[in-house]
């Protein structure tokens, strides 16, 4: 995969911005606990108050409070508050928000920023917490009896008739200030958190007795919360669907740009490199592997940017909540790691043979395909069924262990989440039930941890995928590793404005990569423009192997072949094939119509130049009986058509685009005789000065060549004319007379 990254280049803006909106969109869902945790904390268990701080008290009730700071802490108090009675400015508008202002005089917070209200909390909630315990105290003797433990405090010896903060207020300063500092202590353990929900019961009666409505107060906040929770769902959903956005274009363009590749880099394959993959190997590179790697693209934008982010923040937050309980979330990552690890190591091996199993089965479908009539014609049928049965059981059994594999992570991973949660909860009421943990912070703690799971999860989905991802890619990769064997050189040379298309082997020889012998040795031969050069020998002599060395299918391994005195290796390879007409002894032909495939030299090619090359090739006539004419369509691989139809298309083609040399690799052998003589007179005129090297078997078609190759075994042996052979060359009398009488070769 790694070896691919090259092509994500193109890419790189699109993918920060991905990842950008994937931050965005993991804030998002990180934020969204957090506000649940609100609505249940303040919203439902404190009524809507937010802080131990109200935004308006009654001045009695101040006076209450003030007897239990501190000197620094009454006059921060003070100066927060402003008093409001019959004679303010304001007196009205206050009157209608705090009905209560009609009885007494209150006192309304100045500055209600957060930053204002961080500092009052601690005073004014320890302080409404002890007013409470109080008033309560007062009503409660058990709750006098424990008020008399603190620091001797007795309400009992209050005088009869007389208010206990009356009572307070004639303390001695230094007896008051260490029932002050006792008090304190007494609240010092609680957290801040606790601290405002242990005194916002303080502040919705204080809110109560202002004649301020609580219940609308209650609803506002969860209303409030609530419509920000849905905008941030709303910009998760955003993100999500941007993410997804991205993440495809990303994935299809690379998929594209890889296959674009793969493309044109097989398209440079020399038959040397063809060698090292078969051609259903190829196909499932090109289709199969790159639609792997396009979907693990996919997964990585989506999931594996995501996942840490979303896992890292949501550890922090579920820190941020509960430090005690965090070990629970340890113990899961533990075991999820361990659950992971085991099923990579399980599936890797099985994800390696996957795609070789799938290059097997794309062998054994496409050889019944094309050899479809063979099997019918051998009754073979039964034979090709086992073969694929075993392709196929090898593919389905690989793929139904892996399958089975994924089967069971999913429930365990249920499995792990929800003992996860009970044992959250379990944790967690303990914390509730001893005050150090609120019920908003536990669900909030829950839905961090599931948060943290998922993420582990989403990454073991990718840890699922990669495996057989990165064997995909590592096969495409090697596919565009490959050096091709046959290059253009660095400052290619041009053949000459007047060339005529002399074709001169100068000691040429050859050897297939990885042989050990020569399969051509020391050929030497010139063939002139206007001349019809024939090379004919026996099966594997090598025949076909000269006439691939001059477009370079192959390259040489000794010697030298020129075109007009060039080096055909010193030229581009585009420059040297536009010079040559070459028809293989198999006529392919593609889908589309006649015309399309005879356009395939010259797609410039006037009607009437496609029907004098349809003419010479002896075409003509079973196009013109067609009922769409050149029109006509021509399936897949041209099997609408015979054997010798074919050939006189392939060879139309080539004439079409009138080169100075012209090969035909045996393309004459499913032409009847007549057929056979006609084309080649017509080609005599036609073709003109034009270099023509023709392999054949028949000695008819190359009895009036002016030059007649014999090979035997890779090496010539007899050059000449006809006649001459016959009388100079055993092995080309044996192969005329194998065909044709004495008196037919004379």
């Amino acid at each position: 995969m790694i070896r691919l990254a090259k092509f994500l280049k193109p890419y790189i803006l699109l993918i920060l911005l991905t990842i950008a909106l994937l931050f965005v969109q993991a804030q998002a869902d990180l934020a969204l606990p957090d506000y649940m945790s609100r609505i249940i904390n303040v919203g439902i268990q404190q009524g809507g108050i937010s802080s131990a701080v109200p935004e308006a008290i009654r001045s009695t009730q101040m006076d209450k409070l003030l007897l239990f700071m501190s000197e620094e802490d009454r006059a921060l108090v003070q100066g927060s508050y402003t008093l409001v009675d019959s004679t303010s400015p304001d007196y009205t508008v206050y009157l209608e928000e705090y009905p209560a202002l009609a009885d007494g005089s209150i006192y309304v917070l100045n500055d209600n920023s957060q930053l204002s209200i961080d500092a009052l909390n601690e005073p004014l909630g320890k302080s409404l917490l002890v007013v409470s315990m109080l008033d309560q105290a007062m009503s409660d003797p058990a709750q006098a009896a424990e008020m008399a433990q603190i620091n001797g405090f007795d309400l009992s010896k209050i005088p009869a008739g007389m208010d206990v903060y009356t009572a307070l207020g004639l303390m001695p300063a230094s007896q008051l200030q260490e029932l002050t500092t006792t008090l304190d202590e007494k609240f010092s353990g609680l957290s801040s958190s606790t601290l405002t929900q242990s005194a916002a019961s303080a502040v919705q009666a204080e809110y109560a007795a202002l004649g301020m409505d609580t219940v609308k107060i209650q609803t506002g906040y969860i209303v409030r919360v609530g419509v920000d929770m849905l905008l941030l769902t709303l910009l998760t959903v955003i993100c999500a669907v941007l993410v997804g956005l991205l993440a495809a274009r990303t994935a299809a363009g690379a998929a594209r740009d890889i296959r674009r590749a793969i493309f044109t880099k097989v398209e440079s394959f020399s038959k040397a490199e063809f060698d090292k993959f078969s051609t259903a190997s190829l196909i499932t590179r090109s289709t199969n592997d790159i639609t792997q790697v396009q979907m693990v693209i996919v997964m990585l934008m989506r999931m594996v940017f995501y996942a840490p982010i979303i896992g890292v923040g949501a550890v922090i937050r579920a820190m941020e909540k509960s430090v005690s309980m965090s070990w629970v979330i340890g113990l899961a990552v533990i075991v999820l790691l361990g659950l992971i690890l085991t099923v990579f190591s399980i599936a890797l091996p099985k994800f390696k043979i996957i795609q070789k199993l799938i290059d097997r089965l794309n062998l054994v479908v496409r050889e019944n395909l094309s050899g479809m009539m063979v099997i019918r014609a051998f009754n073979t049928q039964k034979y090709e069924e086992k073969r694929f049965d075993k392709a196929n059981t090898d593919l389905t059994d690989n793929s139904l262990f892996i399958n089975r594999l994924m089967a069971v992570i999913m429930p365990v991973m249920m499995l792990i989440m929800n003992g996860l949660s009970v044992l959250i909860i379990w944790v967690g009421a303990h914390q509730v039930a001893a005050s150090t943990m609120q019920v908003g912070d536990m669900m909030a703690f829950l839905q961090y941890a599931m948060q943290v799971v998922m993420s582990f999860l989403m990454l073991s989905m990718m840890f699922i995928i990669l495996p057989r991802a990165s064997v995909s890619g590592g096969r495409i990769a090697d596919v565009l590793a490959v050096e091709a064997s046959i290059v253009d050189p660095a400052k290619p040379m041009h053949f000459p404005a007047d060339a005529k298309g002399r074709v001169d082997f100068d000691h040429v020889s050859f050897r297939y990569p990885g042989a050990e012998e020569n399969v051509l040795c020391d050929i030497n031969f010139t063939a002139l423009p206007g001349q019809t050069t024939a090379i004919i020998g026996s099966t594997g002599s090598g025949k076909s192997t000269v006439v691939n060395l001059i477009p370079r299918f192959f390259d040489v391994t000794d010697g030298v072949i020129s075109i007009d005195g060039v080096n055909i290796r010193d030229v581009a390879q585009s420059e040297l094939r536009d010079r040559i007409g070459y028809i293989p002894q198999k006529g392919l032909l593609f889908s589309g119509t006649i015309e399309s495939n005879l356009r395939y030299a010259d797609e410039n090619a006037s009607p009437e130049a496609l029907e004098k090359a349809a003419e010479i090739a002896q075409a003509l006539e079973f196009i013109s009986s067609m009922p769409e004419g050149m029109k006509s369509q021509i399936s897949q691989g041209g099997t609408n058509v015979s054997g010798g139809q074919k050939q006189r298309l392939a060879i139309a083609r080539a004439l079409v685009k009138r080169p100075p040399i012209y090969i035909f690799d045996d393309s004459f052998s499913a032409l009847d005789f007549k057929t056979d003589s006609d084309l080649r007179r017509a080609l005599k005129k036609y073709t003109g000065d034009s270099t023509v090297i023709i392999v054949a078997q028949r000695i008819s078609t190359i009895k009036n060549a002016e030059q007649i190759i014999v090979l035997e075994n890779g090496d010539v042996v007899g050059k000449g004319k006809h006649s001459e052979l016959m009388k100079t060359c055993k092995t080309y009398r044996e192969i005329a007379l194998s065909q044709l009488s004495e008196k037919e070769l004379a």
